[in-house]
């Protein structure tokens, strides 16, 4: 859905790029690559069908992904 902006289950156009909030304390939906509260924490955006509320997520920043490879991989 981020790149073609059309859900892929029900084909609605009706998509929202849902961002991460910097200022919430270790809530959301965001992957830590360190023990350390608020360090290394890396934020995965959702994008949601407002139609069939299907829910897609994505690391945005190749930094990050480069970072995530590096930890768990």
């Amino acid at each position: 859905m981020k790149n073609t902006r059309c859900c892929p289950k029900c084909h609605s156009e009706n998509i929202v790029r849902v961002p991460d909030n910097p200022s919430r304390y270790t809530s959301g939906n965001n992957i830590y690559t360190t023990t350390v509260t608020l360090f290394g924490k890396i934020p995965v955006i959702r994008y949601v069908c407002c139609n069939c509320g299907y829910v897609e997520n994505w690391v945005e920043n190749r930094h990050e992904l480069d970072e995530i490879k590096k930890t768990f991989g």
